[in-house]
């Protein structure tokens, strides 16, 4: 940074100035780090010590502010308030002396000294770092657009459309069908939403259909499928092939003209030519580019294939149907069996039908119980001789779905827990279901005239391979988005189907940048949390297109500024940065240099950590600086028996459950120095052969539990960090060291009550080995 004036500035408060000796850090920052201004505060976080800042900043020019106080998860936007170029922060309360206490066997002047050197190291540190900073310069682009897209015109998508809508923002809802509104307009009634959660209610997709036909800020594509999406965040392109019975309210989001009319006709908005051959006739299509923000996936579910369940009796029998047949004989008013037509006056339904089980859906369907139960009440409806059965293996009904599950139990509904071990036609007609009821530990049959099987929900997405680029033209390919992404064209999925996302902390957002999803496509849930979790979804998509706007990051790194810089004249075009990118922000060219797309990075730095050149670095955070750090501290001699530990900690977990073990007084080695990272992922091996080539004894990486039960932040960053690690013995071999002495642990958020016992037994291996050799150099 240029004219960089840095001024650090130390709190004396919570216990700091009682137990250190603050006159030592300041001569440290003063002479050895040469910093020009540095002050003592009792309490830095208080009006007066931000005055004593600000005042610097006004009067002595200072543009780069340390702050040495607490941590820098706490007083965020107190500190964020002084609007200074460049900010950093040293924890030397809940890292230092929160965690160091005197116990009955130590030496008081060795604990004293030990916890000194940790504070000045930790100084040393933040003094390093800002040195190597410059301030972030925003992404922006004049195209930048806000328009939300919407994919999916059933309860879910209706609900995002309207919702962002009618927060103030144009929306463009691609539906694949000639009409709105889904499976559930398809529905008689549905599951109560109201007090007192005991009656069947009208679906609520008429209400919402008109309300978003009706709306200035929505543009409707119907019969619609999308051919193309490029480009990133802010900066979508979308080619929307669209059929008769597409037309649009308002005025055209991409700033082009538009008619405003119905573009059945053929005719492209755009000004492109439409593939139609007939303009007038009913199978003419057009194609039109939007310019979108941000999209919202909402396309719904798919039921599991029926044809598999041949052991709870499908294809053995007419009078075993789906619930979704089910519904279509309710609505018609006309609930009887399908071999002869009589009245099905007695019928079972069959939950979990080919869901939480291992041979089918390992997964709950969510909607399963209430749905049936629903079911239940149309048969009773109609037949007042009726008598349903509902053969369960729990029943799961969260919240006032507990009301309506009386409710049907009042209207005499059997509940039977257990298992369906055959089915068979009866004597009389109907079916002759065997049951093996696990409450009362005895064998049943049941004389019915249907058998409904609730079959479980899939998520109506991608079937296209989401790891392998994919050929379009391919007659088994579906992508619901046809993203030009060198990962390739589809929404990168879990293993059953569902878009990968950190379900924990992130639930809406994919490992696509900008695209959220939403309703039963993201998990398994009923109408009333669909349109409850569309709501969400479509508050996701407004926050990001009011980051990019500001080129500022979303989750988790929400308003950070910065972006990664690619040196390309030293790339060697290993891909690795590409192929390793958890949310596919680097494309490459056709020389297979990287392709940075700003708006789609989460500046994680996973591609900065992979790159073997270290061409990747960001404005404020870099190789460089975590080297320069860590170098900074001081490395005892061989002789003074005082170890030196370097933890490289994921500020996402890692670094919070640190901090919390100084909340609950626990107690940490004083030898250990921690250094935060951004994710894992962006641990680059060199700083593993500076830290030994240092004279560090030995190198703790704390990561997020990684696999298929994920908790990384940025879905890959442990993983693809203890993948670079099996590679680490090279290095060490090459110095001569044990391999041992780099290693790696998952921390959870939660494991501050074990986390000291960890890092102690990494202590006591250490000390097995002995002092790193280097020392002496």
């Amino acid at each position: 940074m240029e004219n960089q004036k840095i001024g650090c500035y130390i709190c004396t408060g919570c216990g700091i100035g009682d137990l250190l000796d603050i006159k030592l850090l300041e001569d440290m920052a003063t002479k050895e780090s040469r910093i020009p201004v540095v002050r003592t505060h009792a309490f830095l976080c208080g009006e007066e010590g931000l005055t004593t800042i600000r005042h610097d900043m006004q009067n002595e020019a200072v543009n780069t502010v340390v702050i040495a106080a607490c941590s820098p998860r706490v007083h965020v936007e107190t500190f964020r308030q002084l609007e200074a170029p460049l900010l950093d922060r040293v924890n030397l309360r809940e890292q230092v002396i929160w965690v160091q206490h005197l116990k009955e066997e130590d030496d008081k002047d060795v604990f004293e000294e030990d916890r000194q050197m940790a504070a000045e190291d930790y100084l040393r540190m933040g003094c390093a770092k800002v040195k190597k900073m410059d301030p972030p310069e925003p992404f922006d682009d004049p195209g930048l657009s806000k328009t939300i897209m919407v994919v999916g015109g059933g309860v879910s998508g209706l609900t995002a459309a309207k919702e962002a809508a009618d927060t103030g923002y144009d929306v463009v809802l691609v539906e694949k069908d000639a009409e709105l509104g889904g499976r559930v307009a398809q529905m008689l009634k549905v599951s109560p939403v109201k007090p007192p959660y005991d009656q069947l209610e009208q679906p609520p997709t008429a209400a919402l259909i008109a309300a978003v036909e009706g709306h200035d800020k929505i543009k409707i594509y119907k019969k619609a499928t999308i051919k193309e999406t490029t480009g990133a965040p802010g900066l979508f392109d979308v080619k929307i092939e669209y059929g008769a019975g597409e037309y649009s309210t308002g005025e055209d989001s991409t700033g082009e003209d538009s008619t405003g009319e119905d573009y059945s006709t053929g005719e492209d908005s755009t000004g492109e030519d439409s593939t139609g051959e007939d303009s007038t006739g009913e199978d003419s299509t057009g194609e039109n580019s939007e310019r979108i923000g941000a999209i919202v996936v909402a396309t719904g579910y798919t039921l599991y294939d029926e044809t598999k369940l041949t052991h709870l009796g499908h294809g053995t029998s007419p009078d075993v149907i789906t619930a979704w047949e089910f519904e279509q004989m309710a609505k018609a008013g006309n609930i009887v069996r399908k071999s002869d037509g009589q009245p099905a006056k007695r019928v079972a339904f069959s939950l979990c039908a080919g869901s939480r089980d291992v041979q089918h859906l390992e997964y709950c369907s969510g909607a399963c119980c209430t749905y049936s139960m629903k079911q239940a009440l149309y048969v009773t409806e109609q037949y007042e001789d009726a008598s349903t059965f509902l053969i369960y293996q729990e029943i799961r009904t969260p919240g006032q779905m507990e009301d309506f599950y009386r409710k049907v139990q009042n209207e005499g509904g059997v509940f039977i827990k257990g298992d369906i071990n055959k089915v068979a036609s009866g004597s009389n007609g109907g079916l002759t279901v065997d049951i093996n009821d696990k409450l009362l530990r005895t064998p049943e049959s049941l004389d019915v005239d249907l058998l409904v099987l609730a079959t479980g929900m899939m998520p109506n997405i991608d079937t296209t391979d989401p790891n392998q680029e994919t050929d379009l033209s391919a007659s088994d390919a579906n992508s619901v988005l046809n993203l030009q992404y060198r990962q390739g064209p589809s929404l990168p999925l879990l293993k059953w189907g569902f878009p990968d996302s950190h379900y924990i902390c992130f639930p809406y957002e994919t490992r696509r940048t900008g695209i959220h999803a939403a309703g039963p496509v993201r998990r398994p849930m009923g109408i009333s949390s669909s349109m409850t979790d569309a709501t969400g979804a479509a508050l996701k998509a407004i926050q990001t297109v009011e980051s990019i706007g500001r080129g500022a990051a979303v989750h988790p790194r929400v308003g950070d500024l910065s972006y990664p810089s690619f040196r390309v004249d030293g790339c060697t075009q290993c891909k690795r940065c590409t192929e390793e990118c958890p949310f596919g922000a680097i494309n490459e060219d056709d020389k297979s240099n990287p392709l940075f797309n700003p708006t789609r990075c989460r500046r994680c730095g996973t591609c900065m950590g992979a790159c073997p050149q270290k061409i990747i670095s960001f404005s404020n955070y870099s190789v460089d600086m975590i080297s320069t750090m860590f170098k900074e501290c001081e490395i005892p001699e061989e002789d003074e028996e005082k170890p030196r530990i370097l933890i490289f900690a994921c500020e996402n977990d890692a670094y919070p459950a640190l901090d919390m073990i100084g909340h609950n007084r626990g107690i940490l080695t004083p030898y250990i120095r921690v250094v935060p990272l951004r994710c894992m992922g962006s641990m680059n091996l060199v700083w593993v052969a500076d830290a030994m080539s240092a004279g560090y004894d030995g190198v703790l990486l704390m990561g997020c539990r990684h696999g298929d039960d994920y908790q990384c932040h940025f879905v890959r960053g442990s993983a693809l960090a203890e993948t670079r690690l099996n590679k680490v013995a090279e290095t060490l071999d090459r110095l001569q060291l044990e391999s041992e002495r780099v290693k790696m642990i998952e921390v959870n958020i939660m494991d501050s009550d074990i986390l000291p016992d960890k890092i102690n037994a990494f202590v006591d291996d250490l000390e097995a080995f002995g002092p790193n050799p280097f020392k002496e150099f």
